[in-house]
């Protein structure tokens, strides 16, 4: 097997790496903000119903309570599997981008209750979709 001056083999052989590196740490480190941040917004939620402002008339209507336990749990999984990634494990990628899915909906549905957060957050999303499919183990 060739290698070149580094000392990595060439010819589009992957190899095992111990830790996440390049997209992969950037997806980790979102997602760990982002969960924090669905956490702090789940709490919030379940904590003070007054402090959030619903508006009349939205086609997914639920009490705020419900939705502040959804957000919490999402951000919790979104958390472990952002700390899950520094391993460089496929498993936790695909996790990742599942959770992270399902938090964007989430985020989308509560869009009513807290736009500006809600869009924060989506955008925060893109990016960890992006980087988890973005990041490959090959190196050429």
């Amino acid at each position: 097997m060739a290698s070149n001056i580094s000392g990595t083999p060439t010819g589009g052989q992957t190899s095992r790496r111990p830790f996440a590196t390049g997209w992969t740490v950037f997806a980790a480190v979102l997602m760990i903000f982002g969960g924090a941040m669905a956490i702090f917004e789940g709490i919030a939620a379940i904590a003070k119903d007054d402090l959030v402002v619903v508006t009349r008339n939205y086609a997914y209507k639920m009490n705020t309570t419900g939705w502040g336990w959804i957000h919490l749990i999402l951000g919790i999984l979104i958390v472990l599997t952002g700390a899950a990634l520094f391993s460089g494990a496929v498993w936790a990628r695909v996790v990742g981008v599942a959770v992270v899915g399902l938090g964007m909906i989430a985020n989308f549905l509560w869009l009513p209750y807290y736009p500006f957060w809600a869009i924060v957050l989506i955008a925060i999303d893109i990016f960890v979709i992006w980087a988890l499919c973005a990041g490959t183990t090959r190196t050429d």
